[in-house]
C-alpha cells in the first residue's frame, strides 16, 4: 500500500527555551528531535501501522534477526530552513530509490519511494521548529530499515520495520572549510566484489572503523580504500566519495563498480560540473594516476563529498610508505570550494534550483 495513514500521537515536547539552546550548538548527531517515524511490514500484510510517535526507544527481542544478522539498512538526508524560513528536503525521492536498492542487496522489502517521501514529510512537518536555520544548519535525517522477526537461523526475515530520526546539524566544519589529509589503507579493505559495498548498510561502515581508527592515529581525517582485487584501483573513503580535478577542469571520480556507494551528493556534483560544460569521467582511478598527477602538474586539486559535510577538500594522501600526495597550500581548490557554494546555495536557497532536486515541506510564515 502507499496511502497509508499516518496516526499521530504528540510527544511532551521540550522546552522552547531547552531547544534553542539545543540549536544555537547542535553539533551532529548529538541530539534529537520530539518524534520519530515507525512503520510496519510483514509478509503477510505488507506495510502497515504507519505511525509518528514520540522519540524513544524500540521494543526489540534479544532474537530479532537484525541483532544476529545484520539485515539492516539506511540513508541519510537534510531538511533545511530557507531565508524565508520556508523548510525544504535535498532530493528525497533519491533517497528512497537507493534504499530500495540496498533492500534488494540486504534481502529486504522494497517500501514504495511516496510512503518514503512522506514519512519525512510527517517527521520534517511535526518537529518543524527542529529546523536551525544559522550558517551551515540543517536538521539531519536518518531513515533506517531493520530486520525484526525474532528467530534464530540464516534466512531472510519475513518482518521489518522502517523509522525515521532526526537531528539538528551544525556546521561539519567548525572554524570553516579546512584541507585534510587522508589515510590509504593498505591491508584492511571496505568491500569486495559481489559484496554489499554499494548497498547502504552499517555492516560497511562497520568494517571502515578499525581503518579510521588507524588513520586517525596517523594524523589523518579519512581514509581512503582500494579495490581489494587490484589493491591500486581506488573506489572511496569510509562514508564519502572522492573526485580528481585535472588542470583542465576536467572532474575524475571513480566508477560504480559494485564496491562503491552510489552517493547523490556525487550524483549533484556530476550534474552541476556538466552544466558548467566540464567533463566528467566516471572510470577506473589509480592511487598511482592520482600520485604521478600531483607531481607532474595534470592533477590540481582533490576532494571528498557526502552528505554531512557536502565537499571536504583534500590536502594530502599519507600511507604506510609516508606522503603520496601534498597539494600543499593550494588547497582547497577553486574548482572545489566553487562547487561547494554553488551545491549549498541551492539547498540552503540563496542559488536557483534548476533541476527541481528541493522539496517544499513548509511554507515561509505568515506575515503577523
Amino acid at each position: 500500500m502507499t496511502d497509508l495513514a499516518f496516526t499521530i500521537t504528540e510527544a511532551d515536547r521540550l522546552p522552547d527555551a531547552e531547544r534553542a539552546a539545543i540549536l544555537a550548538d547542535p553539533g551532529f548527531g548529538n541530539h534529537f528531535t520530539d518524534h520519530m517515524v515507525s512503520i510496519v511490514w510483514t509478509r503477510e500484510a505488507g506495510w502497515h501501522d504507519a505511525e509518528v510517535v514520540p522519540y524513544g526507544p524500540i521494543p526489540m527481542d534479544p532474537a530479532s534477526s537484525v541483532l544476529h544478522y545484520g539485515q539492516e539498512i539506511f540513508e541519510g538526508l537534510k531538511a533545511y530552513r530557507r531565508p524565508d524560513g520556508s523548510i525544504v528536503t535535498f532530493r528525497p525521492e533519491a533517497n528512497a530509490r537507493r534504499l530500495n536498492e540496498s533492500a534488494e542487496r540486504l534481502a529486504l522489502p522494497h517500501i514504495p519511494e511516496s510512503l518514503f517521501t512522506e514519512a519525512i514529510r510527517q517527521l520534517v512537518r511535526i518537529d518543524a521548529d527542529w529546523v536551525p536555520g544559522g550558517a551551515d544548519q540543517s536538521l539531519y535525517l536518518r531513515p533506517f530499515m531493520i530486520a525484526d522477526e525474532s528467530f534464530l537461523g540464516v534466512r531472510a526475515a519475513e518482518r521489518a520495520r522502517f523509522l525515521v530520526i532526526a537531528s539538528p546539524a551544525g556546521a561539519y566544519f567548525t572554524g570553516g572549510v579546512k584541507p585534510v589529509s587522508i589515510w590509504l589503507s593498505s591491508d584492511l579493505a571496505r568491500a569486495g566484489r559481489g559484496g554489499t559495498g554499494a548497498a547502504k548498510c552499517g555492516g560497511n561502515y562497520a568494517s571502515s572503523l578499525l581503518p579510521t581508527r588507524i588513520a586517525a592515529e596517523n594524523g589523518c581525517a579519512q581514509v581512503l580504500f582500494t579495490d581489494s582485487a587490484t589493491e591500486d584501483t581506488i573506489d572511496e573513503l569510509g562514508g564519502m566519495n572522492l573526485f580528481l580535478v585535472r588542470s583542465d577542469g576536467t572532474l575524475l571520480t571513480p566508477r560504480l563498480n559494485g564496491n562503491i556507494l552510489d552517493g547523490i551528493t556525487r550524483r549533484s556534483l556530476i550534474q552541476l560540473a556538466e552544466d558548467r560544460g566540464l567533463r566528467v569521467e566516471e572510470r577506473d582511478i589509480t592511487v598511482r594516476e592520482w600520485a604521478e598527477g600531483v607531481a607532474d602538474g595534470s592533477i590540481v586539486e582533490a576532494f571528498a563529498c557526502g552528505t554531512a559535510a557536502v565537499i571536504t577538500p583534500i590536502q594530502r594522501l599519507v600511507g604506510d610508505n609516508g606522503l603520496l600526495v601534498d597539494f600543499g597550500d593550494t588547497a582547497p581548490g577553486e574548482l572545489t570550494m566553487s562547487l561547494r557554494e554553488e551545491l549549498t546555495g541551492i539547498q540552503t536557497g540563496i542559488r536557483e534550483d534548476r533541476h527541481g532536486w528541493l522539496d517544499a515541506i513548509a511554507p515561509a510564515p505568515a506575515e503577523v
